[in-house]
């Protein structure tokens, strides 16, 4: 695997190429819009043109979606024909389900939910499992905020509105009691302290992957929940229920964007804890880490670009080294946390900025 399309060229989609590009892949950026700004080429293409997308990825071994994640098939698809590795970063299960039923047929790898979460938050819950005898529960939190809150919702739209809406609204799936079950997002608040920051955390779709799938049977409890500033969730259960905006997903999404526009000084908060038995005793293990903008190839990144571009980056590195199957379907939680980080960009997440106050 040596030449790679990314599609998609917005904040995230130029880094993945940026970095790609830097660990000497042949990297063909694909965007419905020109790009003359990037270290590698562009081509401007309608994605929805079928027969052009056939054609630009039967010149090349692999794609990468980081479109919305209602364009996903289109390219998983394309890529199934063609014969070529797909990865994306998608939380919407639906999609990835439906990208999972052509591993079965695929001559590559099939790698969806290869982002922060669903991806490097599963990476690293089925690290901190393996060191247990026997589990009692796996508790995964991500959180993309801004650093400098302001207002009630103490948020901003640094990642695509579409998939937050969609995250705060479909039901997600957990382990309870032993049990695999679909439970309503928004719910299960509780409180979570990262350096001194005091947080919320409550149930989202979708960051958690395969992982149900893979623990069922071997842990008491496992969930994913979202974190945010205190207050956040009761706003967006007002917005979204009382409101009705759960009626028009698209109208939510541009009403919350031109509330909370984008800002460029963000955090990621990552919070795993894994409960269980070692040598018969009890014990929790955390992976607890602040991630903040950085520079990369003389330009600053926000958290959550350069985390999710990281985390894609890297399994593909892994793909082509052939440490990691090349062909059917990839299940983030069985990638090794220790071949991530000895990755060219997976060794980003190893180099921690720690909270500060005041941002």
């Amino acid at each position: 695997m040596r030449s790679i399309a990314v599609i998609g060229l917005g904040n995230v989609g130029s880094l993945v190429g940026t970095l790609l590009h830097e660990s000497g892949f042949d990297v063909r950026g694909i965007d419905a819009a020109p790009r003359a700004d990037l270290p590698f080429p562009c081509d401007s293409m309608n994605i929805e043109n079928d027969a052009a997308l056939s054609q630009a990825l039967g010149q090349v071994d692999a794609v990468v979606s980081c479109l919305p994640y209602l364009l996903n098939l289109r390219v998983a698809r394309a890529a199934h024909q063609a014969g070529v590795h797909y990865f994306d970063l998608t939380e919407d299960v639906p999609t990835a389900q439906e990208i999972r039923k052509l591993s079965a047929t695929s001559r590559g790898v099939m790698a969806p939910q290869c982002g922060l979460a669903p991806g490097y938050i599963g990476i690293v819950g089925a690290a901190l499992a393996r060191g247990f005898d026997q589990l009692r529960g796996i508790y995964l939190r991500v959180g993309a905020l801004p650093q400098h809150p302001s207002g009630l919702l103490g948020y901003a739209f640094i990642w695509s509105p579409e998939g937050v809406v969609n995250e705060y609204l479909n039901d997600c799936e957990v382990i309870q009691d032993g049990k695999r079950k679909m439970v309503p997002a928004m719910e299960g608040l509780e409180t979570t302290v990262i350096h001194g920051i005091r947080l919320e955390a409550f149930t989202t779709s979708g960051g958690l992957g395969t992982m149900c799938e893979t623990f069922e049977g071997r842990v008491r409890d496992l969930d994913y929940k979202t974190l945010r500033y205190r207050g956040h969730c009761e706003l967006m259960r007002f917005f979204f229920h009382e409101l009705r905006m759960e009626e028009s997903r698209e109208e939510a999404g541009k009403i919350l964007v031109r509330a909370k526009p984008p800002v460029n000084d963000d955090v990621v908060y990552v919070h795993a804890a894994v409960e269980g038995t070692k040598a018969g005793k009890l014990s929790r293990d955390e992976h607890v880490r602040a991630f903040y903008p950085r520079e990369i190839a003389g330009k600053r990144w926000r958290a959550i670009s350069w985390t999710t571009a990281a985390s894609v980056s890297g399994v593909i590195e892994l793909v082509a080294r052939g440490e990691l199957p090349e062909r059917g379907f990839l299940k983030q939680e069985e990638i090794p946390l220790e071949k991530l980080l000895a990755t060219r960009t997976g060794a980003f997440f190893a180099e921690e900025t720690h909270a500060r106050v005041g941002g």
